[in-house]
C-alpha cells in the first residue's frame, strides 16, 4: 500500500477474528518479530491482528533521506493501514518506536485508537536515545558498518548476545535507511504534556525492570495520561521486553479484555 504522503510502500497484513488489534514493533525491527515472539498465535483466536512494517523497516519502502521519517509522516502511514483495511478503531500495541508512533497516533488521531498498550516507550524528545538504549555513536556504525556491526557493538554493550528472532529481525533491514530514520528521530521533539492529558484511550503502560534508560520515561505517560495505568516486567531489559512474552501477554490479555466506559 502506498503512503498518502509521499508513496512510499508500506507493507502490512492481517490475520484472525475479533477486535482489531495492530502490533507496531521497535526500531530496526519489523513485523516478523511479532509472529518470532509467539504473539500472534497467542492473540489471533481473540483478535484481528494487524502486523505493519513502519517505513524504512521490514518490507516496507526505504527512504533515505531523514525527513522521510517525520513521526506525522509514520502516524499517517499506520491510519492509513486502518482505512486500507476498513478498521475505524482499534486496539494498538506498540513496542519502543512502535509504542512512540501508538501514542503518537493517540494524540493527532484520537478516534482511531481504541486502547493503547505502550511497551518502553517514550513521550520525550528523543536526542541522543538510541546511543542510550544501544551503544555509543551506534549510527556512526550503522553507516560505516553495516546491520552486522551495529549488532556487534550492541551485544558489546549488553556483555550477551541479542536474542536469535531479534538479530534475524535486524538483518532484514537496510542499513543506509535505518541510520536515516535514527537521524531523523534524534531531533524529533517529545510530545507535550496537555496533549498526553487529552489521551481518552485506556492506557496500559509496560516497562522491563532493568529497561533503566526507559523507566522514567514509562511513568511520566503512566502519569500523566488520564486512564493509564503502569505495569513493570521483571527481568525484562529494553532489547528483550518483548522476548518475556508470557509475563507482557500477562498484563495485555485481561487489559485488552476490560470493558471501555463510555
Amino acid at each position: 500500500m502506498p503512503s498518502p504522503v509521499d508513496g512510499v510502500e508500506i507493507a502490512y497484513e492481517a490475520s484472525g477474528s475479533g477486535d482489531p488489534l495492530v502490533l507496531l514493533h521497535g526500531s530496526a525491527l519489523s513485523r516478523a518479530i511479532w509472529r518470532g515472539l509467539g504473539y500472534v498465535r497467542a492473540l489471533r483466536d481473540t483478535h484481528r491482528v494487524v502486523l505493519v512494517d513502519l517505513r524504512g523497516h521490514g518490507r516496507s519502502g526505504k527512504p533515505t533521506a531523514p525527513e522521510a521519517y517525520a513521526m506525522g509522516t509514520v502516524t499517517a502511514d499506520v491510519a492509513a493501514v486502518l482505512d486500507a483495511l476498513d478498521i475505524a478503531r482499534a486496539d494498538v500495541f506498540g513496542y519502543s518506536f512502535g509504542g512512540r508512533t501508538a501514542l503518537s497516533l493517540a494524540t493527532e488521531h484520537p478516534d482511531r485508537v481504541r486502547r493503547l498498550v505502550l511497551g518502553g516507550a517514550s513521550s520525550a524528545a528523543q536526542a541522543g536515545s538510541f546511543d542510550r538504549l544501544f551503544f555509543s555513536g551506534c549510527v556512526d556504525v550503522l553507516e560505516r558498518s553495516g546491520v552486522e556491526g551495529f549488532l556487534d557493538g550492541w551485544e558489546e554493550r549488553r556483555g550477551s548476545e541479542v536474542d536469535a528472532a531479534t538479530a534475524a529481525a535486524f538483518r532484514a533491514n537496510d542499513a543506509a535507511a535505518l541510520a536515516a530514520y535514527m537521524r531523523r528521530m534524534d531531533v524529533e521533539p517529545g510530545i507535550a504534556d496537555d496533549a498526553l492529558a487529552r489521551v481518552t484511550a485506556p492506557t496500559l503502560v509496560l516497562v522491563g525492570s532493568r529497561d533503566h534508560e526507559r523507566i522514567s520515561d514509562a511513568e511520566h505517560p503512566a502519569a500523566t495520561i488520564p486512564d493509564a495505568r503502569l505495569t513493570v516486567v521483571d527481568g525484562a531489559d529494553h532489547g528483550t521486553m518483548l522476548a518475556h512474552r508470557d509475563e507482557v501477554l500477562d498484563a495485555v490479555a485481561p487489559f485488552l479484555g476490560d470493558p471501555i466506559s463510555s
